[in-house]
Formats: structure tokens, sequence, C-alpha cells
């Protein structure tokens, strides 16, 4: 994989978790899948559903889903359920080496941080597992924001912990909503394509 660095002065650096740091999308899609047919879903969860609602807050995805699937869920249930089941596996989960590398090297220099859509329960912990908590002092997680991505308030967050201006940011993701979060936060983005095709 290689990353296509824009050009820019960037003061700041804030990476996407799930997709982007840490190979885990696969695990929480086997996570979602085992949950939602335990909420009445019939069927295989749809796949390329599942990976376009990547960042997305992990309530607002069972709401999202169980529309798609003309579902009445109980968010609540489900969201537990889909947090026990990733914590199960997580374990599994592999680091995206050249995107950890990149973290590695500007962390040296610069002011870096974790903008995740997971809340801080699953967060941490996988920082903690994967050895990358070292690397990260500011860590933003849906729980800090009442927003989640698409909207650009967690990497605003981020910026501002960090003492650095939006402008000046460069955020790493995977997924089409954390890049228009980006966007909408007045950031440019790097994609970080990690799903294998």
């Amino acid at each position: 994989m290689k990353l296509e660095i824009p050009d820019g002065d960037f003061a700041g650096y804030i990476f996407d978790l799930d997709g982007t740091l840490v190979d885990t999308m696969p695990l929480h899609y086997r996570a979602w899948d085992t949950a939602m047919r335990q909420a009445g879903l019939t069927c295989q969860l749809d796949e390329e559903l599942f990976y376009s609602l990547g960042g997305v807050p992990t309530r607002r995805v069972a709401a999202l889903i169980g529309e798609h699937y003309g579902l009445k869920l109980d968010v609540e249930a489900v969201f537990e359920a889909k947090e026990r089941l990733f914590g199960e596996i997580r374990a599994d989960a592999r680091l995206i080496e050249p995107v950890v590398e990149f973290a590695r090297k500007v962390a040296k220099s610069h002011p870096v941080s974790i903008a995740s859509g997971g809340t801080s329960d699953i967060v941490h912990p996988m920082l903690k597992l994967t050895g990358l908590a070292e690397i990260f002092p500011v860590v933003v997680s849906a729980d800090d924001v009442v927003h989640g991505k698409p909207a650009p308030d967690m990497f605003l967050l981020a910026a501002k912990k960090m003492g650095v201006e939006p402008s000046r940011c460069l955020v790493f993701e995977d997924a089409e909503p954390g890049m228009r979060a980006a966007e909408a936060a007045g950031m440019k983005w790097v994609r970080v394509a990690s799903r294998k095709k």
C-alpha cells in the first residue's frame, strides 16, 4: 500500500482507527452480521452496506441497518450485542503497517491524534492491545461528540486538543463518511485503501 500524501504545511495529523491503523473492519463485519441475525435479520448482512457506514457511530449504524432491512430494532440491545461480539474477536486484529509506520514517524515531531467513530470502551482497549496507545496522547471517540462522522465535530475536537488549526491538519481515513467529515472540517485527507476487494 502506498500512501498518497498531499502537499501542505501540516502541523498535526489525525488518524481514524478501524480500517486505517488497524485492520478491524472484517472483524466488525462479523460482529455486526451475528448481532443483526440475533436481532431478526434472516439473511447475511450486505457487506457493501456495512462498509458504506465506516466511521459512523455504532448506535447510528444499528439504526441505519435496521432501517435498510425494515427491522424494528432495540438499538441499544443491538449495540451491546455487537460490542460484546467484537470484544470476543478483537485480538485477531492486525496493524496496517504503512499507516502505523507513518504515524510513528510524524509523532516524533508533530502532534498526532485518533478520531474514531467507535466508543471509548472499544477504542482505548484496541489501542492498548495493538501497542498504539503510546503513540497517540489525544484520542477522540464517539462518546466525546454529539454528532459523529460525516459531521466534522470529531476532527475539530481532535485539532483543538492537539492545539493545531484545523486547516493545518491532515486526516487519514478509509471510509467515505470520514473523508466527508474531514472536508467539512476544512482538512485535507489521505485515503487508506485497506479493504481487500
